[in-house]
């Protein structure tokens, strides 16, 4: 079955543009000119992946992805950012948002279309790890794609959930920043250093006891991060 894909941006020439693309490859597009349009066809036509543009009328990019990612029933679908905006804190924003990639304006509509295709790919075909793991009071169920600490359901976006499985495949390994986005992501990815930082912010906000002292994901200076098993190597 063909993936669903919806195009949200407020030039109507770049939807149409990016939607004939996207058919040329097969996928079956819906596009929207505005933030509350966009989360209407989200509700009701529950897309493969969203390609959103952050400056929209009525409900902007963010206050999009936000209500997504707040939603039970679509928290999991993949979004795409487009900004025309190049400052980095935007960027930066969107992901902590929970975004997982994102495209700057102007782009090659191929490129676009690649980078959905890739999340597609991560989303569906990535290899899998043991169907269980556990580090301490952390567990995460891969078959069940749930995540839970002491017991309690935590809330991850998809590409959070797979930064901290690769983390919690293997628990202690020092990843630098460019080994764990090709792990967790499955290609190299040329982005920012800070695109990654911002992934595991959210993630310790949301599975560490005190985010400002971690227990679970700690920073390797120099290196990047690693996933420290509590069991193994205990805090001094």
């Amino acid at each position: 079955m063909s993936a669903r894909i919806l195009v949200v941006d407020d030039d109507k020439n770049i939807a149409r543009l990016l939607r004939d693309y996207l058919e040329q490859e097969g996928f079956i597009v819906f596009t929207a000119h505005d933030g509350e349009t966009a989360l209407h066809i989200i509700r009701r036509e529950r897309p493969d992946c969203v390609v959103l543009d952050l400056m929209l009328p009525a409900r902007d990019g963010w206050s999009v992805t936000r209500v997504v990612r707040s939603d039970e029933q679509h928290a999991a679908t993949p979004i795409l950012m487009l900004t025309a905006r190049v400052d980095d804190v935007d960027k930066v924003v969107g992901l902590e948002l929970g975004a997982d990639d994102y495209v700057t304006k102007p782009f090659n509509p191929r490129e676009v279309v690649a980078r959905v295709k890739a999340i597609l790919r991560r989303s569906r075909l990535g290899p899998r790890p043991p169907a269980v793991l556990q580090v301490g009071e952390l567990c995460l169920n891969d078959a069940e794609h749930t995540v839970t600490v002491g017991g309690k359901p935590v809330d991850l976006t998809p590409t959070e959930f797979r930064i901290l499985r690769a983390l919690m495949t293997y628990p202690n390994y020092a990843f630098t920043r460019a080994e764990l986005i090709e792990k967790a992501l499955g290609f190299s990815y040329e982005g920012m250093d800070r695109t990654v930082d911002s992934h595991i912010k959210n993630l310790r906000r949301k599975i560490e006891p005190d985010p400002a002292s971690p227990t679970y994901i700690e920073t390797v200076i120099g290196v990047g991060y690693r996933l420290r098993d509590p069991a193994r190597h205990p805090l001094p």
